[in-house]
């Protein structure tokens, strides 16, 4: 039987997957570009992430996340990785 290191917690897991999302935007101060956050809620809440985007990264997450199925979130390397291929495929 393979042994696994105990406690397991919630900080142990490193990827989970992605359920919902939220952009929101921040004005800035009067004659600076606003700010775009990304709330992410991952593995049915059991975690969140909130990143800080700009216009440019924003529009193209927004595509890349209403095209794709399936989605997970490395919480220690905070990045998102998109879609899910078989090996072989």
């Amino acid at each position: 039987m393979a042994q696994v290191t105990q406690p397991l917690t919630d900080d142990s897991i490193k990827v989970r997957q992605l359920n919902h999302y939220q952009f929101s935007w921040v004005a800035g101060e009067a004659g600076a570009r606003g700010t775009f956050t990304l709330q992410l809620v991952l593995d049915e809440g059991a975690w969140e992430e909130v990143l800080t985007l700009d216009a440019d990264d924003a529009d193209v997450l927004q595509d890349l996340l209403q095209n794709t199925e399936t989605v997970h979130y490395d919480v220690g390397r905070r990045t998102l990785m998109f879609g899910v291929t078989s090996a072989g495929s």
